[in-house]
């Protein structure tokens, strides 16, 4: 094992299915990058959290950490809170040097991924459907950053034209509109006979078990569409493939960022107030408290109020 390690920097949920998954993902990374001592943590809720698998690296010799986020889209985690973490981190262990590689982002690997869980969605059907009486509603985590909301969009307008459905609809578990159900009751008045649910995640959670609930409310009450849910990303072979390209982007400085579209760093439309705001840590009144299975309780929401279960936080 060498002086180079990698972090795997999660979001952290209160719901135990999704640390299960995301601690599923990185034993599977270990396997895949053989050569790297892996280690992982947790902005929010989980342990370890992220200085604490910072911390487990540099004991057993690490010396340069390539850090990647467990993260689809680059909203104020990425931007913001990760790189107060890890820069945090490096001004205390000056022998240390940290890395940052970008967000998995919009990647053909992913949007492969993608279409084979729909594919497998309207596979589990008895009714042959086809795709041009079909809509499919992408629904993404939801943020207060217009740019990786946008992202969904351009997923499911990537998905729609080369599936070939009847139409698309993005929605978003919470904080951007539309939300799940009221996208739902939209897409049933359009007239399709089938409607396909994608979430556009990488792990269940309370967000995810929510789509899917909601999803099975709105069928009820249109019993004449057939509603199929589709599976999330999860440790598909290709997601796989996704976090080693972007540890190896750091590897040869190939880890760019889309920073035209930043908030903080551009005037988006908007958000024009958020140009240079500080990053700043805004996870410690959840930074490693547990998931529901540690309290012995159950939240039907995901995060603290202040951003209602999403990516993105009020500056």
């Amino acid at each position: 094992m060498n002086d180079t390690a990698v972090m795997v920097c999660g979001h952290g949920s209160r719901d135990a299915d999704a640390i299960r998954e995301f601690e599923a993902l990185v034993t599977a990374l270990r396997t895949r990058l053989p050569r790297y001592d892996v280690e992982s943590g947790y902005l929010e809720f989980a342990r370890p959290i992220i200085r604490e698998g910072l911390d487990k690296l540099v004991a057993r010799g690490a010396r340069r950490i390539l850090a990647v986020p467990g993260m689809l889209f680059a909203a104020a985690h990425v931007k913001n809170d990760l790189p107060w973490e890890l820069n945090s981190f490096a001004a205390a262990n000056p022998g240390v040097s940290v890395d940052f590689g970008r967000e998995l982002a919009i990647e053909p690997k992913l949007l492969k991924v993608a279409s084979e869980r729909i594919t497998a969605a309207e596979l589990s059907s008895q009714a042959d459907m086809p795709r041009a009486d079909t809509l499919l509603l992408v629904v993404g985590r939801g943020t207060n950053d217009s740019d990786a909301n946008s992202n969904i969009s351009k997923v499911a307008r990537m998905l729609w034209e080369g599936m070939g459905f009847g139409w698309a609809e993005a929605a978003y578990s919470g904080v951007a509109h539309p939300r799940v159900d009221a996208a739902l009751e939209k897409a049933a008045r359009l007239g399709f006979r089938r409607i396909v649910v994608f979430p556009y995640f990488l792990f269940t959670g309370i967000l995810v078990k929510r789509i899917y609930r909601q999803t099975d409310e709105v069928a009820a009450r249109h019993p004449r569409i057939e509603f199929l849910k589709a599976d999330y990303l999860n440790d598909h072979p290709l997601v796989l493939d996704a976090f080693v390209e972007r540890v190896e982007e750091i590897l040869v400085g190939d880890n760019r960022m889309n920073c035209r579209l930043c908030k903080y760093r551009e005037q988006v439309v908007g958000y024009e107030s958020e140009v240079g705001t500080p990053q700043a840590g805004h996870h410690h009144h959840v930074r490693g408290i547990g998931t529901d299975a540690d309290h012995h309780h159950h939240h039907d929401h995901a995060h603290h109020h202040h951003h209602n279960g999403d990516d993105g936080h009020h500056h």
